[in-house]
């Protein structure tokens, strides 16, 4: 069984983690000394005083990990730190962080899962790019594109020209976020592709419109808003969007279920339309915007009925715009959503030939 697997991707959102997360999940198959680490991380949050990618916090809930987030996660790049970089180039200090990291998590694994950051040039700026910490670690990449045949494999080649200069030995590509209809097509013309440039095609991972649903505390947090009442329900999902900017008798026939109501908060007539589907499962709560509450009557129904509510100071506008634009990230909370992608990889990535 092979030591490393090192997961690129082309670009960002291709769906890298949900790959990382369900791979380690389904290796769990074959051994359970399974480790995980991210050398590199560029979106961080805090805990217990320190900078760790949230990726890497996530993932050791998740797989329920014993290894601490500063091994699992050596480098946080935050704010500043590629200046100070440039003002102080401290190379051979980050490697050591990250060899000395590496060392911990590997220890006693048959296998270790390398997560890299965006595409293989991300990280040049201060001389860790993805291609050169995968030299370092010796570790064979696997690269995550999504479905199509021109772009991927455009952007596969892309890559692989990095790693082929830092003398990185590619073993082959995923494919992710393939609609059904076309998988048949795509994995014919693909293979074909990846055949002539010396590269495997280790599977194609259909589009599940379910991974891209937000919920409601997701929601929230894009809008720069506070709950108001429904706390313990915002990790519902919402599959649809209703902009109240019509009659309630108009809006009646875009409720559809599982969606989410967005309208300034003196509608008070879409307000009570909405409420008066709850029990049909059709809105699963409300973005109130402008920063405008309703009547206090309407105010105490809601809360009476504990329906999850959402205030915004943002215009509707703003509000919508940026559910729209909301990149959705797997939590740990997301139960479902992490068992899919187990299944996912499980049923359509060939792990076999992938550990040859």
């Amino acid at each position: 069984m092979g030591k490393n697997i090192f997961i690129a991707a082309t670009r960002q959102n291709d769906g890298k983690t949900v790959i990382s997360v369900g791979l380690f999940l389904a290796l769990k198959k074959y051994t359970e000394k399974v480790g995980f680490i991210k050398p590199v991380g560029q979106k961080y949050v805090v805990v217990d005083g320190k900078k760790v990618d949230k990726d890497v916090v996530l993932i050791k809930k998740i797989c329920n990990l014993d290894d601490d987030l500063e091994d699992m996660n050596p480098i946080a790049v935050e704010e500043g730190f590629t200046r100070n970089y440039l003002d102080n180039p401290i190379k051979e200090k980050l490697i050591e962080k990250i060899k000395n990291s590496y060392k911990k998590i590997s220890e006693g694994k048959d296998i270790v899962i390398i997560e890299g950051t965006g595409h293989a040039g991300v990280g040049s700026i201060f001389d860790l790019n993805n291609a050169e910490v995968a030299n370092l670690l010796n570790a064979p990449v696997i690269i995550i594109s999504i479905g199509g045949i021109g772009k991927p494999a455009d952007e596969i080649v892309l890559n692989l020209s990095l790693f082929k200069e830092k003398n990185v030995h590619v073993k082959g590509v995923i494919i992710n976020k393939v609609q059904e209809e076309k998988k048949y097509i795509l994995e014919k013309y693909l293979k074909k592709f990846f055949t002539k440039i010396d590269l495997k095609l280790f599977g194609l991972i259909p589009y599940v419109s379910y991974l891209a649903e937000p919920n409601l505390f997701q929601i929230c947090e894009a809008v720069k808003g506070k709950i108001l009442t429904g706390q313990e329900k915002m990790n519902e999902k919402v599959r649809n969007i209703v902009v109240g900017a019509m009659t309630p008798r108009h809006a009646l026939d875009y409720f559809k279920p599982d969606s989410l109501l967005i309208t300034p908060g003196d509608r008070e007539d879409i307000i009570l339309a909405a409420l008066s589907t709850s029990m049909q499962n059709l809105i699963k709560g409300i973005v109130l915007t402008g920063g405008l509450y309703p009547h206090k009557t309407i105010l105490d129904l809601i809360k009476k009925y504990n329906f999850p509510t959402i205030m915004s100071p943002e215009g509707t506008y703003e509000v919508a715009s940026r559910i729209n634009e909301l990149v959705v990230k797997l939590t740990e909370n997301d139960i479902d959503k992490i068992e899919i992608a187990r299944k996912l990889v499980e049923e359509n990535v060939d792990i076999e030939e992938i550990l040859k």
